[in-house]
């Protein structure tokens, strides 16, 4: 089991953050020996994804850089800009993509994940929390997904 979990998110409206909340304190009930470090995207470094234990990376969709469907500005800058050709093997990788039904690409940051997750090599450790539209009232789901990742990291 990883000593560690840093999870990276990029969150400008609080609906990321908000997930990244409600994940850290079910992680906080399930493994509480666990450490969780969380880093905004905009301050995370290459360092950052090369030193953690295990990754979650949690992002919004946005429509900046062309069509809609793309990563949070952020969350771009540090996967694609930033850390375009790091390797990470076997690194244990979980993934968090939020989005809204009003759109045609909903939640579509997932794929910039999973092209990420490909390119540095990273572990999928399960499927990824998609959550469309307003996280809050979304507990119980972001909550069981957590406990998916809980066992995927022990």
């Amino acid at each position: 089991m990883p000593s560690s979990l840093t999870i990276i998110f990029a969150s400008i409206s609080g609906h990321t953050e908000h997930v990244v909340d409600v994940i850290e304190a079910s992680l906080k009930k399930s493994l509480p020996a666990l450490v969780v470090r969380r880093i905004r995207a905009e301050m995370a470094t290459k360092e950052d994804l090369e030193k953690a234990d295990a990754l979650l990376l949690a992002s919004g969709t946005w429509n900046t850089g062309g069509a809609e469907g793309q990563l949070n500005p952020y969350m771009h800058e540090l996967l694609i800009d930033k850390c375009k050709d790091t390797k990470l093997p076997a690194k244990p990788m979980a993934f968090v993509s939020l989005g809204d039904d009003r759109y045609y690409f909903t939640a579509r940051c997932t794929e910039g994940f999973l092209r990420f997750l490909k390119e540095c090599g990273g572990k999928q450790i399960l499927p990824p929390l998609i959550v469309v539209n307003e996280p809050y009232d979304q507990h119980e789901r972001i909550e069981r997904w957590t406990e998916k990742l809980a066992t995927g990291l022990r």
